[in-house]
């Protein structure tokens, strides 16, 4: 019998509306986090960011720097809340049917409020919709309760993300929410950099510039119809699908001409001790990819503060 903490339960098929209506909500806001924020590696200035409450841009710079204001999804009292650095704060309420329209529309209108005037491609990136955020009415099923899951769990995966990106002494990202996507994600750099592909597009070649292993995790979509974990190296080396993953239900699948390791949240979510478990899977998917990779592991590897 399970003794450890229960992990929410989140599931995608049934969600399929929910999830893309929080889908276009996150691009949104990533959007107009994008259009100020100062350009940083690998697009590291365009994400979103797990908190206490939901999801949220974190402070956003406006004025030359002198003040900022960020727009959080707070998912724990079901409201959007827009907050400037001189003491303004706005809210409206994410409830059943709030179109994709409503949001960018009473979004948009509190900014201009505020004096914060945004210049975005006001369109969904990578997800088949062709309409301007203003003109999609028929997306509006935010659900409260696939709402509270969905955060839930990806606050734990955070937690869980933190703890493994604190044991790697080389160049590692935040853990961050990537909205084109919605996959939270934290990588790892050897330092190495990769000769560009003059055929990739601007978000590739930025992305992998330099050698990595990354890690994720997403909520399912129409070809994965359920949450799962996963990770990959780029570039990817030669017979890494052959090394063993940890735990034995994880396993490696060809996903754009290169394997990657997956474990669903199905599966972890029957481990006694989840985080533990999500750990193993991390460091065996590292331990794989780098050690063919030729990393120096021993040199990534965080010495105890009593040796520093």
């Amino acid at each position: 019998m399970k003794t450890g903490h229960v992990l929410p339960e989140l599931k995608y098929v049934g969600n399929e509306k929910h999830k893309l209506t929080l889908h276009l909500f996150f691009q949104i806001l990533g959007k107009i986090r994008m259009s100020f924020t100062p350009r940083k590696n690998h697009w590291w200035y365009i994400t979103l960011y797990v908190y206490e409450k939901g999801f949220t841009t974190g402070p956003i710079p406006i004025n030359k720097g002198f003040e900022s204001f960020s727009v959080s999804l707070n998912i724990l009292e079901h409201r959007v809340d827009i907050v400037k650095s001189t003491g303004d704060i706005r809210s409206f309420r994410l409830e059943k049917n709030l179109s994709v329209s409503d949001f960018y529309n009473y979004l948009t209108s509190i900014l201009r409020e505020l004096d914060i005037n945004i210049r975005i491609n006001a369109k969904p990136y990578e997800v088949g919709i062709e309409k301007h955020f203003s003109e999609i009415h028929d997306i509006h099923h935010y659900n409260k309760k696939y709402a509270a899951q969905y955060w839930k769990a990806f606050l734990w995966v955070n937690s869980i993300f933190n703890e493994f990106s604190g044991r790697f002494y080389g160049k590692t990202s935040p853990s961050q929410l990537f909205w084109h996507s919605m996959d939270l994600a934290v990588t790892r750099f050897s330092g190495k950099k990769v000769p560009t592909n003059s055929d990739s597009n601007i978000a590739n070649k930025d992305s992998y510039s330099h050698e990595c292993i990354s890690f994720g995790f997403w909520a399912g979509d129409e070809n994965t119809q359920e949450p799962a974990f996963y990770s990959y190296a780029f570039p990817s080396p030669e017979h890494l699908d052959k090394e063993t993953l940890e735990p034995a239900e994880a396993n490696w699948i060809m996903i754009n001409g290169g394997p990657m390791a997956i474990l669903t949240y199905a599966d972890l979510a029957r481990k006694d001790n989840p985080g533990k478990v999500l750990l193993e899977f991390m460091e065996s998917a590292y331990q794989a990819s780098a050690g063919l990779a030729d990393w120096d592991i021993d040199a990534f590897k965080v010495p105890p503060l009593k040796e520093l």
